[in-house]
Parts: structure tokens; sequence; C-alpha cells
């Protein structure tokens, strides 16, 4: 149903919001669109039926393209919905005529077709008994499925859901979502943009994960959520919070990057048993590397879904094997403190554009 190429939008002051996004969105398909605020999730949503004007790029609905001066994009709009965070209700007419409106205006529906159609969306997001009533007297959970129902009393073939539950309180939430997945459940294709990551992996046939302006990954739920191929999608999937620090020489700071670790740990309240494990794995690891042939990358990862800590070095390019190699086996000592806090070790090897080079992963055993 929408097929999206080259997509850019670019402001006024410069800004870059979308570089590149190229996206297939078939029919009957729920696609949750994920990723860290200020990536362009929401601009994408709105430049798919021109509420923001594209800077370049193609977007193609039901094989008519939007971007063509001869396209009626009221009419195309009329068949794509959209729910805003805020609601937007019109506070001085009631929730019936809330829904009314639209219809009569813009389809020519009579004003008796429409409140019957009015009243079955009324029912089917639990507000019949709300129709007379003005938004002022509903919650904000009521409000967004108002919303939804006005949005589907236009008989829309897609709907744009942009963050829907973020201006609600917790509890009203479920409120939303449920009615979302009663939509999926009939076959409405949806684009939403969430924050909500176990709805989306729930209600998905597909994951839109969005980084620097581009749709960085797609993929099945369980890919994304289980698998992702990318090292930005598992960042954010996992909560995963770093701290880095590079090493330019053996005579490196070892009081700084304790430090800075001790900081790192605080921050996310890693309690002291881990944070001494940390340090004294840090110093033992940096004891059985080579430094001082370029710059070390030192980086400790800790994933607030899974608990899990890692810390990875990344040596200079044309390294051996540290962990393998025959002629220049590690320390002993540190070795053996190394193997007695860790539940792995890995030595890779990847080419970067400086050349091969060896990355060291320790994963700290958790405390119980």
């Amino acid at each position: 149903m929408i097929e999206v190429s080259h997509l850019k939008k670019t402001y006024s002051n410069g800004l870059e919001v979308l570089k590149d996004v190229n996206a297939v969105i078939g029919k009957g398909e729920v696609i949750s669109i994920i990723g860290p605020s200020g990536t362009g999730k929401s601009t994408f949503l709105r430049c798919l039926n021109l509420l923001e004007t594209p800077s370049g790029g193609s977007i193609v609905v039901n094989g008519e393209d939007l971007l063509s001066p001869k396209t009626d994009i009221s009419a195309v709009r009329c068949k794509m919905g959209m729910v805003f965070q805020s609601f937007n209700l019109f506070n001085h007419l009631s929730i019936m005529e809330n829904l009314c409106i639209g219809p009569m205006k813009l389809l020519g529906k009579s004003r008796e077709s429409a409140q019957a159609r009015a009243m079955e969306l009324l029912s089917m997001v639990g507000l019949a008994e709300k129709a007379n009533a003005m938004p002022s007297q509903l919650s904000g959970g009521q409000k967004q499925r108002v919303a939804i129902a006005r949005c589907l009393s236009m008989d829309p073939e897609i709907i744009l859901f942009d963050e829907p539950t973020s201006a609600l309180d917790p509890t009203m939430v479920s409120e939303v979502l449920g009615v979302i997945r009663t939509l999926a459940k009939q076959g409405m294709t949806m684009v939403i943009v969430t924050h909500e990551m176990r709805f989306a992996r729930d209600v998905s046939t597909r994951i839109f994960y969005m980084d620097q302006g581009v749709v960085y990954e797609e993929g099945t739920p369980e890919q994304i959520f289980e698998n992702p191929q990318k090292e930005r999608t598992r960042i954010f999937i996992n909560r995963i919070r770093d701290y880095n620090y590079q090493i330019h020489s053996a005579n490196y700071d070892l009081y700084q990057l304790q430090g800075g670790i001790t900081q790192f740990c605080n921050k996310y309240f890693l309690p002291q048993p881990v944070q001494f494990n940390i340090q004294l794995l840090t110093e033992e690891a940096l004891q059985i590397v080579p430094l001082g042939k370029g710059t070390t990358d030192l980086a400790l990862r800790y994933s607030e879904k899974t608990g899990l800590i890692a810390l990875e070095l990344l040596m200079p390019a044309g390294i051996a094997s540290v962990l393998h190699n025959p002629t220049t086996p590690p320390d002993g000592l540190s070795m053996s403190i190394i193997e007695g806090l860790c539940s792995k070790i890995e030595e890779t090897a990847e080419n970067l554009p400086e050349g091969e080079r060896l990355r060291l992963r320790f994963e700290i055993k958790q405390i119980s």
C-alpha cells in the first residue's frame, strides 16, 4: 500500500532529520517504528500524509504519487487517518459531534448515517455512554479512544499513530493499546510510532528501528527483539549504557580510568561488589594486552534490560591474538583472576576502515 523511496527532510535551519528513508508497507501490516528520541520517527509519519513536506524522495500510496502536483492530497488524507499524541479533539463539540463532523462535511454523509456509524465506533472503543459528553469530561485514555473512533469514522484504509500513549497516565495506556490490538486483529493497516516495546512486539507484523535519520534495521518482532543484527539496534533494545575511554600508551592514567568507572557505576546504581569486580577486571585485563602500539579503545557496557555487564577492549590494527598466541601468552596470574571474574571471554577480529582490529570481550559474572 505504501512505498517510500529515498525520503529526505531538511528544515530551513539546515537540520537534516530524514536522510534516506526507504520502506515498503503492505496491506494489513502493522508496522511499529521504534528508536531513540530525535531520530525522525514522527517526522517520517507526518511526511506520509504530507503534514510535513519532504525535501526529496517519493511516497507512493496505492499507486498514487503523493508528491505529484496532480495528486488530490485531501482525498488521500481521507483514506489515511492519523491519531496524534495530544488527541486534538474539538473541545467545543460533544463526542458525537466530534465523530460526525468529518463524515458529514468531507464524505457527504447524512447526519443520521454519520451518527449511526459514530455509535458503532464508540461502542467498539467502549465509550457509547459518553456520546453526549464534552471532551473536558473525559480522562486522557478516554479522549484518545475517542480520537481513534473519530479517525475510523472517515473509513480510512491506513491509520498512522504518533506515540498514541505518550501523553497518558500509565494506568490509562492499556485502554488505548487494547483498541489498537482490536484493529490489528481486524486487519487494519497501521503504522505506529511508539515507545511501548512490549506492545510493539505483541501487535506488529514488522518493526522498523529508526536511527540517524534512516530505517537502520527492520525485521519481524522476534528478529528485532531477540536477535538484532546491528550494533545500534542491540544497544537500544537492551537499553545498553556505556562508558568509553581511550588508552594511548602503557603509561595511561589508571586513577582517571577507575574514577570514570566509579562515576558510571554510581550513575546506574550498580552495587559496591559489582563496582569492585569491574575495576579489578579492568586493571587485570589491561595487564594481558600490549599497550603503547596505538590507541586501545575501552568500553564498559551495562544492559539495564538483562543486567549483563561487559568490558570490551578494541586493540590497534596489527595486534595478533592475545588469548591464543603461544609466543606471548597472557600473564598467568592476571588471566586466572579474569577467569574467576568472568562468565564468558571472547576474542574476535574485526575489519574496520583503519585495518583489522582485535576485540576482546569479557562478560562479568552476575552477583546474586
